[in-house]
């Protein structure tokens, strides 16, 4: 199946896409804020740079993108028709790389939450706040939260 869109209309679509201070992102900093939660952004002076850093409680947040993070069983992370071996390498790189930033996260002593960009939109993201200090009050170690009300540690 061919782009619909000619190389460089593409390249601009693709160039446009942030890294930071996204929606979802925004709709997890304003959730923390008004549960109470201080904290720092995107602290390069920790594995992965966090996109949320709780230096008390020792909580790094990231804020992952369904596609770009490949959050599997998620409608949001569908692999493009369109060169999709590219895709899949360049996302399972980013996979890999978050493993990696977990990991080192981990043996420095901090507690580690991902939400998903999922968890962020609709009818999901009216109990964020609750399900965000929840995890943050708790003592699990590594914690998702997706669009389903359940959370995994």
């Amino acid at each position: 199946m061919a782009d619909v869109v000619d190389p460089e209309t593409r390249s601009r679509m693709m160039s446009s896409i942030r890294g930071k201070d996204t929606e979802p992102e925004m709709a997890v900093r304003r959730a923390l804020f008004a549960a109470g939660f201080r904290f720092r952004l995107h602290r390069r002076d920790l594995p992965g740079a966090p996109d949320v850093a709780l230096p008390g409680p020792r909580v790094a947040v990231f804020v992952h993108g369904c596609f770009w993070h490949r959050h599997m069983a998620c409608s949001l992370a569908k692999l493009p028709a369109t060169n999709a071996e590219f895709w899949r390498a360049k996302l399972d790189d980013n996979v890999k790389r978050d493993k990696r930033a977990v990991a080192a996260l981990r043996r420095a002593g901090w507690r580690v939450l991902v939400v998903w960009e999922c968890a962020t939109r609709g009818k999901a993201a009216e109990g964020l706040t609750l399900r965000l200090s929840e995890w943050i009050e708790g003592h699990a170690p590594f914690g998702e939260i997706p669009e389903t009300v359940h959370m995994e540690t």
